[in-house]
């Protein structure tokens, strides 16, 4: 598992002229943007009441778009984003506004129709460029941090893959491909104590997480299904009292596996915002960190089986 450092909050400032006036209006935003749609980039705040967003039209963009990955041409179980970077120049067609109201409505972005009365009090308009950067992380989700799931620790997660299905241990639900997924073999992590408690049920220096054959009786542990072939060990039990065959040395009845059990990874995709060369009338801004997109579509799962 990774961890993603969130963007510092922004802040900026924009100075207008009102019949020879002079208006400053500082901007404090969080380090967060919604989206309403697949269209509308928005960020809100209170005191005072602001609004800064992106209509984006040209081109034809959608919140799935950022999410398009295809299979890696030296891994078909790995995927790459098929954009990590698309670019939207910021014109008519694609409006940035900066509005400031006399009391922000719920669900101002949001709504098919309109909240009535509204009341803007100052609405500026500004061209320049809107980048928008993903970044896909991927996880096995099965309690064990990505960099413990380094073995060789050279630093590469790729090149770790316990049971050579092609599923690298921090993608494989099921490291040891004994059909028993690693979350359920008690790797017992704790930052503490890193993996030094997993369980090793047969005492041969090898945790069952990456133990083929977990009770050290001869039989791959994936071979121990007696009763039900459904590729889960788990639920073959021979001695209600002892619990599963693949943990019980007295019964090593063998019936060959046929297949890998499905498995699930996580995906997180990262969108981020930044602008670019900014004109709100009078004032340029040169970048400004728009933050980083908060909605549940950037949570995904994907699905495969390993060829047996």
């Amino acid at each position: 598992m990774r961890t993603l450092l969130s963007a510092l909050a922004l802040s900026f400032l924009f100075y207008s002229c009102d019949d020879g006036e002079i208006i400053t209006t500082e901007l404090t935003f969080g380090n967060t943007f919604e989206a309403c749609g697949d269209l509308v980039f928005y960020k809100i705040k209170t005191d005072p009441d602001e609004s800064l967003s992106l209509l984006v039209k040209n081109p034809d963009l959608a919140l799935t778009d950022f999410y398009v990955t295809v299979p890696r041409t030296d891994n078909p179980y790995l995927v790459e984003l098929v954009d990590t970077q698309v670019v939207v120049s910021i014109s008519e067609n694609n409006a940035l506004n900066y509005r400031s109201y006399a009391t922000i409505p719920e669900n101002l972005f949001c709504n098919d129709i309109p909240p009535a009365n509204i009341q803007v009090t100052q609405d500026l308009t500004s061209g320049g460029k809107a980048t928008f950067t993903i970044v896909l992380i991927e996880d096995d989700n099965d309690g064990i941090p990505a960099k413990f799931e380094d073995i060789n620790g050279n630093g590469n997660l790729e090149d770790d893959d316990t049971d050579g299905d092609g599923i690298p241990n921090y993608l494989d639900v099921d490291d040891d491909g004994d059909n028993v997924l690693t979350a359920n073999e008690s790797p017992n992590f704790s930052i503490a104590d890193g993996l030094s408690l997993a369980l090793d049920t047969d005492g041969d220096g090898t945790p069952d997480y990456l133990d083929g054959d977990d009770d050290g009786d001869g039989v791959l542990t994936r071979d121990e299904e007696n009763a039900t072939q459904d590729q889960n060990p788990t639920n073959d039990i021979s001695n209600n009292t002892v619990g599963p065959d693949y943990l019980n040395p007295l019964v090593s009845t063998s019936v060959s596996a046929t297949a890998y059990r499905l498995h699930s990874i996580k995906q997180q995709f990262v969108v981020t915002l930044n602008l670019e060369n900014l004109t709100f009338e009078v004032v340029t801004q040169q970048f400004l960190d728009f933050g980083t997109l908060n909605d549940a579509s950037t949570s995904k799962t994907r699905t495969l089986t390993p060829n047996f």
